[in-house]
Order: structure tokens, then C-alpha cells, then sequence
């Protein structure tokens, strides 16, 4: 009993005291609950610690167009943007500070700041933040380039960025770019529902699009068996077609390197089909001679580097006539001081431009160095363009032009002067040249010297895509030798397309078997072809040829 009425007066008291307590007041129950300002704060979220919620602040800033929240992303993106311990925001030029929310000065450095956290979720969410305010506010280069962003890396949430995009005036090149980046959102996890016919319509936009980044959006959807069985179905065909088209255009893109190789195939070789075919010397010193050429064109360089330096991105077209001159000098001194003393020993002959090769190799070792030397790619020459799916970059596109261009001064030289009647008087018949009065041993020299300087063109080329060493000509000798066999021994016609054949051949076979399986079976195909063909594809005719 006694404990019944101890429990019941213990019940009393805690009444009491429960009913003299002050009642919190309605202003400490606001203050209690999450203030309703900072919960319509876009900035807030910068200000956490946690990068999830930095993450998502930034994505919430990048679908605003106010000038306020383009300024905070570029100050994040310059880690400008720094956080008070009072949770200010704020941005720092310098040696100054304005209020990140209003862009308002702030007349004193704020007490305890510390950078903005970020890490790669940060960084690739303010990528998407700036590629949308980009998209809403910035040039039409910029616009572009935002939407080419936004279409290659879809992200729902900016679903409402590129509606506003769409719905605004725009350039008409800005308008395929939107509608992909439109179709692969709509296509994401995470996207806002709609219906079958819209999924539908953005698979058709992504097929017809084509490339990886839409083929993997569409089999992410494809294999989504929440979205609907048609547009699934839909999705599927896309990728096939896409696939079938990637090959297309992969196989266009061996073709182009192979045209590329081919080129600097037939540089190489174009100089050495002259001697080779007028003379019927084989010059084991060809390919120091490409090498002599290529050292001309850094030389070129770095003189006008020194002198003019306005001069330096035109350093390429000047370093071809010096290349030309220089290597066509020393071809005609080669061959008055050397090779006309060996004229019908074609033993000696060859033992003779080997061992002149490795002195030049030497020579240019001591001048300059055993390592690489650095030529420079002027501006206009670097880069790429797209073309459909295929990628050409500027530089191996100008040596094949290169290569077209000296190819046709060539065959105006062989075919409208004197010197190229004579060159293919001695060629056919050098012993009924020299009875009509030709002097064989002045147009030997001159020939070698043509050839020579063409391989110095070759230098001027292979220097912009290969490292400028003294080794360099080692890696082009045997490949100019076997285009010259192939093609048909002083035949220009021959060279190109055994250089071209070649060239699209290697590069055709390299996805196969490899580079150096593939390089392998190319010779033995080139030598089982000329066991049926002992004098190449495209042969000279001529009495002094056919005996």
C-alpha cells in the first residue's frame, strides 16, 4: 500500500513540473526547424562538407541562366570560391573579396575560410554546370562545343537546359547537337517518364546520330527492362546499324593512314626509282640522304627562330627548296667523287653507299648528337577535322598533298624539258644516247642529283612525323627498295601505285596479324608476286630495257 501511494505522489510531482515549465515560444519553434531560406538556397549545398551535396548544388546552378550562378561556377572552376565558418560564400580576385550570393563587395577578408571541396564527382558535375550555362549564355562557338559536351556525357538534369535551348532562337548548326543531347537525357537512367513514342522517336534521333557515346546510351537502354519492349526492340536494330556503320568508317580510317604511309613511301622512294631506273645504281646511302634532309629542315628551323623569329611558323615551306638544294648537292658530289668510278660493278657499288652511309650517319652523330633533335609543327599544320566518322589530321593530309605536288613537278621535269628527254634517252638506251650526241656521264650526275634532292623532300616530310635522328634513313632504305622492285624499276607510274599498295596493304593487314606479321606477309606476297613479274608491275619498254 505504502508503495502504491509513493508512486501515485511521484506521478503529482513530475505533473507539476511538467505543467510549471515554460512553453517554448513560436519564436523558438521556428528556430528549431530548418530555416525556410536556406532550404531555397541554391548556394547552400556548396557550403557542406559532403561532396554528394556539393555535387548536387552545382548540378541545381548549372540549369540557372542568372549571371550570379554563371560567376560561382567559373570562380569554383578557378578554385576562387571559399567557404566561412559564419557558412558565407564567397570569391577571391586577388586581394579582394565579393559576396558569391549577391556579387556584392565585401569590405573585409572573412574570418576562417577554407576552398570548396571537390573531387572528380565535383569536378565532372561543374563540367556539366558550365557546358549548360555555356549552352544558355555563351557564344555560338561556345554553344557548340556545350552541346557536343552535353550530348557525349547526358545528364537528366539538365533536361530542362537544353529544352530552354531548343525553345530559344538559335543557329541553325546548333540544332542537330541539341536534339541528340535531348534524345540521349530522355534515354538515361534517371530521366523524366514519358511515353513509348517519345523513347521511340529519341532511339531514331541516336540511330541516325550514330558514333560510341550514342551506341552506349542505347544499349544502357536497350538492356533496361523497365523501358518499354518496342523502344527496347528499336534500341537493338540502332546498335546494329550503328555497329555496322562504325566498321564502315573504321575501314575508311586504315584506308586514310594507308594513303599516309603510301605517301611517305613514295617520297622516300620517288628519288632513288630516278637513279635506280637512269643510272642502275643501288645507293645504300638513299636513305641518309632523307635523313640530310630532314636535319636541313631543323637547321631551317632554328635559324629563323634565331633571326626572324616572326618567320618561324613559315620555317616548313622555306626548309624545302634549302632540303632540295642541299641534298641535290650532295648527290652530284656523290656520285663525281664516288659512284662514277664504279660504274658496272654493281657489287661494289653497293658495298661502296653502305659503308658512305654509315659515315654520313657518323658525321651527323658528331655534328648534332646521337639523340633526337625536336622539329617543331608549325600551328597551321596541327589538329585534325572530322569528316563523317573519319578523323584526318592536317599534317599527314599535307604530306599527301606533298607527295601529289612533287610528284607532278617530277613528271613535268621527265616529261617537258630537255633534261628529262635525255634522262629517258639514256634510261631506254644508253648506249644509242650517247651515240646522238647525249653526254650520258653529265646527265647521270644531274640524275642523281634530281634524285637526291627529291629525297631531301622526303626528309622535309618525314620530319613532322617521325623522330629526326641519325638513324633515321635506316628505317626507309629497304621499304624504298622494295617499291622500286615492285612498282617497276624507273617507272614513276609503278612507284605510285606499289607505294600506295603497299601502304593501304600494311595498314589493312595490321588489324589482322599485326604490325610486324603483317609487314612479313606483305613481303612475302611483293616476292611471290615479282618471282611471276621479274620486273615489276608497270616494266619499261625500250631495246637497251628489254636486253
Amino acid at each position: 500500500m505504502s508503495d502504491r501511494r509513493r508512486r501515485i505522489a511521484l506521478l503529482a510531482l513530475l505533473g507539476v513540473a511538467l505543467a510549471g515549465a515554460p512553453a517554448p515560444s513560436r519564436a523558438q519553434t521556428v528556430d528549431a526547424a530548418p530555416p525556410v531560406a536556406a532550404a531555397a538556397d541554391p548556394y547552400a549545398g556548396l557550403t557542406s562538407p559532403h561532396f554528394e551535396a556539393i555535387a548536387a548544388a552545382v548540378g541545381r546552378l548549372g540549369t540557372e541562366g542568372a549571371p550570379q550562378a554563371q560567376a560561382v561556377l567559373r570562380a569554383l572552376s578557378a578554385h576562387h570560391l571559399f567557404v566561412a565558418e559564419d557558412g558565407g560564400l564567397y570569391v577571391r580576385e586577388g586581394e579582394s573579396w565579393t559576396d558569391a550570393r549577391t556579387g556584392a563587395p565585401v569590405t573585409s577578408a572573412p574570418a576562417g575560410v577554407r576552398a570548396v571541396r571537390e573531387n572528380n564527382r565535383v569536378r565532372g558535375a561543374l563540367a556539366q554546370a558550365m557546358a549548360g550555362q555555356a549552352l544558355l549564355a555563351g557564344d555560338a562557338a561556345a554553344r557548340r562545343d556545350a552541346a557536343a559536351r552535353l550530348a557525349d556525357h547526358p545528364d537528366p538534369a539538365m533536361l530542362p537546359v537544353v529544352d530552354r535551348a531548343l525553345a530559344t532562337p538559335h543557329e541553325a548548326g546548333l540544332e542537330a547537337p541539341l536534339r541528340r543531347a535531348r534524345a540521349a537525357m530522355l534515354l538515361s537512367p534517371g530521366a523524366p517518364a514519358t511515353g513509348e513514342q517519345a523513347q521511340s522517336a529519341a532511339v531514331r534521333v541516336l540511330r541516325d546520330a550514330g558514333g560510341l557515346d550514342a551506341r552506349a546510351v542505347l544499349a544502357r537502354f536497350a538492356a533496361d527492362e523497365t523501358a518499354p519492349a518496342e523502344a527496347r526492340q528499336a534500341a537493338q536494330s540502332a546498335i546494329v546499324t550503328i555497329d555496322r556503320r562504325i566498321r564502315l568508317w573504321s575501314l575508311a580510317q586504315q584506308v586514310f593512314y594507308g594513303l599516309s604511309l603510301g605517301s611517305v613511301l613514295l617520297l622516300a622512294a620517288m628519288g632513288l626509282a630516278i637513279t635506280f631506273g637512269v643510272m642502275g645504281i643501288i645507293n645504300m646511302a638513299h636513305g641518309e640522304l632523307v635523313m640530310l634532309g630532314a636535319y636541313t629542315t631543323y637547321l631551317t628551323q632554328k635559324t629563323l627562330m634565331a633571326v626572324a623569329p616572326g618567320l618561324a611558323a613559315f620555317s616548313l615551306p622555306l626548309a624545302v627548296p634549302a632540303a632540295f638544294l642541299v641534298c641535290g648537292a650532295a648527290g652530284m658530289l656523290i656520285e663525281r667523287g664516288l659512284i662514277r668510278f664504279l660504274y658496272g660493278r654493281p657489287l661494289e657499288t653497293l658495298l661502296a653507299t653502305w659503308g658512305l652511309s654509315l659515315v654520313l650517319q657518323q658525321a651527323v652523330r658528331s655534328l648534332f648528337g646521337p639523340t633526337n633533335v625536336a622539329v617543331a609543327t608549325p600551328g597551321w599544320l596541327a589538329g585534325s577535322f572530322q569528316l563523317g566518322g573519319l578523323t584526318v589530321t592536317l599534317d599527314r593530309f599535307a604530306i599527301m598533298l606533298f607527295a601529289g605536288a612533287v610528284m607532278g613537278a617530277v613528271f613535268l621535269v621527265l616529261r617537258r624539258t630537255a633534261l628529262g628527254l635525255q634522262m629517258r634517252a639514256v634510261t631506254q638506251n644508253r648506249r644509242m644516247a650517247a651515240l646522238m650526241g647525249i653526254r650520258t656521264a653529265r646527265v647521270d650526275a644531274l640524275t642523281f642529283g634530281l634524285g637526291s634532292g627529291v629525297a631531301g623532300l622526303a626528309g622535309v616530310a618525314v620530319s613532322q612525323i617521325d623522330n629526326v635522328s641519325p638513324n633515321l634513313g635506316q628505317g626507309y632504305i629497304i621499304d624504298s627498295f622494295l617499291v622500286v622492285v615492285f612498282g617497276g624499276v624507273g617507272n614513276l607510274w609503278g612507284t605510285l601505285a606499289a607505294a600506295m599498295t603497299l601502304g593501304v596493304g600494311g595498314k589493312a593487314l595490321e588489324p589482322l596479324v599485326g604490325a610486324v606479321s603483317g609487314k612479313i606477309l606483305l613481303l612475302v606476297l611483293v616476292i611471290l608476286f615479282i618471282q611471276r613479274h621479274p620486273r615489276g608491275m608497270f616494266p619499261l619498254r625500250g631495246r637497251g630495257v628489254e636486253s
